[in-house]
């Protein structure tokens, strides 16, 4: 009953994403088939994203203290892909290099943030 739940879980946490990423809940279709055409759409988008996502990310560090000490930015993100996606196809107010770097700036200091973090819970309380 557990692996059930837990199943079920991560079902949700997908819709989730292709709700907020892909726009899954964004359809004003009369009939079924267009419907189907629309979720089908947003899931491949979704898997797209996905598959770019984890064939970008880094090597991790094995241990918590690696994570602490380390200064490379965060792995790129579905939405950290999706919004390179549309600025390189909306035809960028800015160059393309500004546009990468934004992007860095913005994955580096979110792994500061993220570090930042990791070292507080580390610490010992008392």
């Amino acid at each position: 009953m557990v692996r059930v739940a837990g199943v079920r879980w991560s079902v949700e946490e997908c819709f989730q994403a292709a709700k907020g990423q892909v726009g899954l809940d964004h359809y004003q279709v009369r009939n079924w088939t267009s419907r189907h055409r629309h979720i089908t759409l947003a899931m491949l988008a979704l898997a797209f994203l996905t598959a770019v996502a984890a064939s970008a990310a880094p090597e991790r560090p094995a241990q918590l203290a690696d994570l602490t000490r380390a200064h490379p930015p965060i792995k790129l993100t579905v939405l950290e892909i999706r919004h390179l996606l549309v600025a390189v196809f909306n035809a960028p107010a800015v160059s393309v290099a500004k546009l990468l770097h934004w992007s860095n700036w913005r994955r580096q200091h979110q792994a500061t943030a993220r570090r930042s973090h990791y070292r507080r819970r580390s610490e010992p309380t008392g």
